[in-house]
């Protein structure tokens, strides 16, 4: 089928630059289009491009009365009209506004980001599974400041298992911190990029924020806290069941994870993978899966998480982890005074 749209003033802005967006287009509804006299002609089968039809009508009358988008945004949102038939700019625009937290404005770039930050703001213990690269931890730490900031919660505390990525680091000398900064670098990361650096500084220094090993989590009560733990596939079954037994009142929970990167020692069953079986079915508790498709980093990322999933099916390992000879960090000695983490 062939059907051709007339083009509203503004809506080339929909195109994107040299024209990124009509490709998107074409890749996700599978339809080809030309833009020629202000008409932009489109083929392919009738649904897809009764699809693409109503969807470039839908952004034009967004725009006629008087909104805008950033790029980003639109190519955000492109994304997710092509995930989800049922959704519009209007409506991704109203539900999806970017969050002003502090200095960085934070929004869902896919339909599964959307769905995690709905969940962590309906539930009070949100599991986010996925990829790295899909926003898993960012969006939660973004979520998390919100909530501080917003007087929802009285503190943030971000907890990691320190284990080692395939690599034996031996020794490490310094204070207990010095020795599991490393590990925690990348919670941050994520924190410093959505408050000023300076106000992470205070609110660490006054245990507002508190970022440690999940090995710190033990025998305690979090009260008023929105807790995240970050690489849970790391976590072994007593870690995990401690931390989720942590949660106090008015307290929020988000546990992110890749299952198939795991570090644990071949012996050594993942929490996570035994949490997705015994709380799976828990009433308030929310499960959000993330995909290739979800990576905001740059586009080879996708295609390089598509060929190792391809990789472990013909290797017949169904997603499960390439297990090293790797050691969790709190099992190793380290140097000063003898301290084991």
């Amino acid at each position: 089928m062939k059907d051709s749209v007339q083009v509203a003033s503004g809506v080339e802005d929909l195109f994107g630059t040299l024209d990124e967006n009509l490709k998107l287009l074409e890749k996700s509804f599978h339809v080809s289009t030309s833009l020629r006299n202000e008409t932009l002609e489109i083929e392919g089968a009738e649904a897809d491009v009764k699809r693409v039809e109503r969807l470039v009508r839908d952004y034009a009358d967004f725009v006629e009365s008087g909104a805008r988008l950033e790029p980003a945004e639109i190519h955000s949102f492109l994304r997710i009209l092509a995930e989800d038939p049922g959704a519009s700019f209007r409506g991704l625009a109203e539900a999806g506004r970017p969050r002003t937290l502090g200095k960085k404005s934070v929004s869902p770039k896919s339909m599964n980001q959307r769905r995690y930050v709905d969940a962590i703001q309906r539930h009070d213990m949100v599991f986010g599974i996925g990829p790295s690269g899909t926003g898993k931890t960012y969006l939660a730490v973004a979520m998390a400041v919100d909530a501080l900031l917003t007087k929802e919660v009285s503190r943030i505390i971000l907890a990691r298992p320190a284990v080692e990525a395939g690599e034996r680091l031996g020794f490490l000398p310094g204070t207990l911190q010095e020795k599991v900064n490393p590990y925690l670098r990348p919670l941050y990361d994520a924190l410093y990029d959505v408050l000023d650096p300076d106000r992470v500084e205070r609110y660490v220094e006054k245990n507002i924020i508190e970022i440690a090993p999940i090995a710190f989590m033990r025998g305690r009560t979090l009260n008023d806290a929105f807790v995240i733990l970050d690489e849970a596939q790391n976590t072994t079954s007593e870690q995990m069941k401690m931390f989720l037994t942590r949660l106090g009142f008015n307290s929020k929970a988000v546990i992110t994870g890749d299952i198939t990167q795991i570090d644990l020692p071949n012996a050594r069953k993942s929490g996570l993978l035994e949490a997705m079986e015994v709380v799976g079915r828990v009433e308030g508790i929310s499960f959000v899966y993330f995909n290739e498709r979800d990576v905001v980093r740059h586009s080879l990322v996708q295609q390089i998480i598509r060929a190792y999933e391809e990789y472990d099916q013909l290797r017949g390992t169904n997603g499960n982890p390439r297990n090293g000879s790797k050691e969790p960090i709190e099992s190793l000695e380290v140097k000063s005074g003898g301290d084991r983490l």
